[in-house]
């Protein structure tokens, strides 16, 4: 049947809208509706709407696994990749790290995927389209409505990144991406890579004249810089090195990075002066083991932390210099001495501390989707591939402040870029990036040589660039619901 997805919408405490976008399969049956002009008539109820997008980022869906479109997805694109190395068997996410969800239409990382972020555009959507209408100062209207542009463009930009084939600069991209969701309409098929990308930008520029001059309330919520900073990962992935370095240094704009005691503190403080855009979790909506620190801390007292903790690729940690500050966030023991684990936290070699929760009994832990010391890397990936000259001296800039003893690099060409690349896995370890920093640079995933155990990753140690498994199968009951979406290439 066709689903007027534009008629309902939760009322609830924090407005966290669900329902449909494209798809009978992405409905659930919520506990109270109202009819949405009544709901998103005043900008005082659109501002709440606005909250519930912001929670979306970190509360449960479905499974105690579903962290959230931000703590969640994070995970999935790390666990994926080769710098994060599960230490023992897992069931969650374990179908990713041995990339048989990737290849499974039914299973439910890839429906956790593709349902929360178009849950996510269909939500926007109903602030986008409310806004004008709305009764109250216009001003307020710009904002939320700038917010939900933001969203709906941070969706589409992720779901395309994993359903879609990688974006290459200077060809038309026609290949199949993903829907272009606007308007609560009749579902409509997989538009083009180029035309999804077209239309993220669109969005952002929107959002970011609607934002200029907004000044926050906190880091949770959305302002011109986050919008920089989304252009800057944007452009990256295109290609586009002018405008990526241009963005990302408008993003960092007025901020600076941590100092190196700030660093070893747990990455779970969202007023960090480093942080862009994070998540704070507040105590009133705790998610218990369903939180970004329920699986990704170290000190957390719950079953898969205690007996899978994450730990880094042993052969990136040996490439770490022992004077930076970066390498003292793994233990190579796997003791983890200052933290006073437990008996029955098994201990093994290179896993990660960067992550900690409030105590082990409360797994709340701030969530960072963007950080200034990776507009730092793309300024500088971006400039390296173009063959600037103060390419060298941006990346010197950031890891300076890791490591004392960096020198500037002497490094052009492709060598430097490959400088950068290693900067990078290093910074951002664990938050999200590296399955579609190779898919991006169309490299091979390659876990030989490491800490990698057989017997967890099933087998699979390496992946050829141009994979057809780079593309994550689409859910079949999408595919079912809405038969104008095609599926990958099985």
């Amino acid at each position: 049947m066709k689903i007027n997805i534009s008629k309902y919408i939760i009322a609830a405490l924090s407005m966290v809208l669900l329902g449909s976008c494209s798809s009978d399969f992405l409905d659930q049956d919520p506990t109270q509706y109202v009819n949405e002009n009544d709901a998103l008539s005043t900008t005082q109820a659109l501002y709440g709407a606005v909250n519930g997008l912001h929670r979306s980022m970190y509360i449960r869906y479905e499974s105690q696994g579903e962290t959230g479109a931000g703590g969640g997805f994070m995970q999935l694109m790390d666990v994926a990749g080769e710098d994060l190395v599960y230490t023992y068997n897992n069931t969650w996410y374990q179908s990713v790290y041995n990339w048989q969800g990737i290849a499974n239409e039914n299973g439910g990382d890839t429906r956790f995927i593709y349902r929360t972020f178009y849950r996510l555009i269909r939500n926007a959507n109903a602030i986008i389209n409310s806004a004008d209408a709305a009764k109250g100062d216009q001003r307020d209207k710009d904002i939320v409505k700038g917010q939900a542009l933001f969203y709906r463009a941070f969706s589409h930009f992720q779901v395309v990144q994993v359903y879609g084939k990688r974006y290459v600069n200077g060809v038309v991209n026609s290949e199949a991406g993903v829907p272009i969701i606007l308007n609560a309409v009749d579902r409509v098929g997989r538009s083009s890579v180029e035309d999804v990308y077209r239309q993220i930008h669109a969005d952002l520029d929107k959002a970011i004249v609607l934002l200029n001059g907004y000044g926050r309330p906190n880091n949770s919520h959305l302002d011109v810089s986050v919008a920089y900073g989304l252009k800057a990962r944007i452009n990256l992935v295109q290609g586009n090195w002018a405008a990526a370095a241009d963005f990302a240094v408008k993003a960092r704009a007025g901020k600076s990075l941590m100092a190196r005691e700030e660093y070893t503190k747990g990455f779970n403080d969202y007023e960090n002066r480093e942080w862009i855009w994070g998540s704070h979790i507040v105590e009133v909506q705790t998610e218990g083991f369903a939180n970004f620190g329920a699986y990704m801390s170290r000190n957390y007292s719950s079953t898969v932390i205690r007996s899978c903790p994450k730990a880094i690729n042993s052969k990136l940690y040996a490439q770490i210099p022992a004077t930076d500050i970066r390498a003292s966030l793994f233990d190579p023991t796997g003791n983890h001495a200052a933290l006073n684990l437990g008996s029955n936290f098994r201990k093994k070699a290179f896993t990660s501390q960067k992550f900690l929760s409030l105590n082990s009994s409360d797994s709340r832990c701030d969530v960072p989707y963007m950080r200034v010391a990776e507009m730092y890397l793309i300024e500088a990936e971006a400039k390296a591939k173009l063959g600037q000259a103060d390419a060298a001296q941006i990346l010197f800039n950031l890891v300076k402040e890791r490591n004392p003893s960096y020198v500037l690099s002497t490094k052009t060409g492709q060598d430097l870029v490959d400088e950068i690349w290693f900067q990078r896995r290093i910074e951002l370890w664990g938050e999200g990036f590296r399955f579609l920093d190779l898919k991006r640079t169309n490299s091979a995933l390659d876990r030989t040589g490491a800490n990698h155990v057989s017997s967890i990753t099933g087998g699979l140690f390496a992946v050829p660039a141009g994979d057809k498994r780079w593309q994550w199968l689409i859910p079949i009951a999408e595919i079912n619901a809405n038969p104008l979406v095609k599926q990958n290439e099985r």
